[in-house]
Formats: C-alpha cells, sequence, structure tokens
C-alpha cells in the first residue's frame, strides 16, 4: 500500500495531518526530526512527505533540500507545513525544493486538495 511520511515533532500535529489526508487511503509512517525523515524517505520511499519546518535535530528546509538532491527521494512530492508563514518562508522554501508550502492552521479541504494534485 502506498504511504505518506508525516514528519512533525509534535504528535497532536501529526494526528491533525493524518485526520487530514486520511479520505486518500494511503497508509501512514510517521518521524519526528528532520534526520529520521532522511532514513524512512530513503527505505521506505513514500508517495508523499508533509514536512513541519520547527523541528529538533534537523530542520525541514534542511531536509527538505537534502531530500531533493537524493537520487533515491528528489522525485517524491514534499508539502512543507508549518506555522512559519511569512512570505520569506514561503520563498525560501521553494528554493528548497519544496512542491508545496501550506501553513498551520489549515483547512483540511484545502490541505487535502494540495495533496490530491501532488500526488
Amino acid at each position: 500500500m502506498p504511504t505518506i511520511l508525516i514528519v512533525d515533532d509534535v504528535r497532536t500535529e501529526q494526528e491533525i495531518i493524518k485526520k487530514a489526508l486520511q479520505p486518500l487511503g494511503y497508509s501512514f509512517l510517521i518521524a519526528e526530526n528532520g534526520t529520521q525523515a532522511l532514513e524512512v524517505a530513503a527505505k521506505e520511499v513514500p508517495a508523499l512527505i508533509v514536512l513541519d519546518v520547527i523541528m529538533p535535530d534537523m530542520d525541514g528546509f534542511k531536509a527538505c533540500r537534502k531530500l531533493k538532491k537524493a537520487d533515491g527521494t528528489k522525485n517524491i512530492p514534499i508539502i512543507l507545513c508549518t506555522t512559519k508563514g511569512g512570505e520569506s518562508d514561503k520563498f525560501w522554501g521553494e528554493k528548497q525544493g519544496a512542491d508545496a508550502y501550506v501553513t498551520k492552521p489549515f483547512d483540511a479541504g484545502e490541505f487535502l486538495g494540495v495533496a490530491r494534485r501532488l500526488l
């Protein structure tokens, strides 16, 4: 079954994202920081990655950049999903290779639409 990797260090946020994406029918993998995201994505090759920006160990911008440079993960669509909603943050996220940028809190229907578009 295809999977979606959710990368967020807050369990509540993981559950909110999972609930919003459940209608897609995918299974979910969880990572709690950028380093774990790189490991899980390389091993499992998910169909989509939802990546928080503000995390311990390695932030989402750096993780996104590394995922988009690695041969095994560069074609996986990435949604940066974060509370950092400034225009400069969105610009920087796009420069790191993110396919979409969604600001928390998000509208579940709109978020689902972004995921569907990328999948």
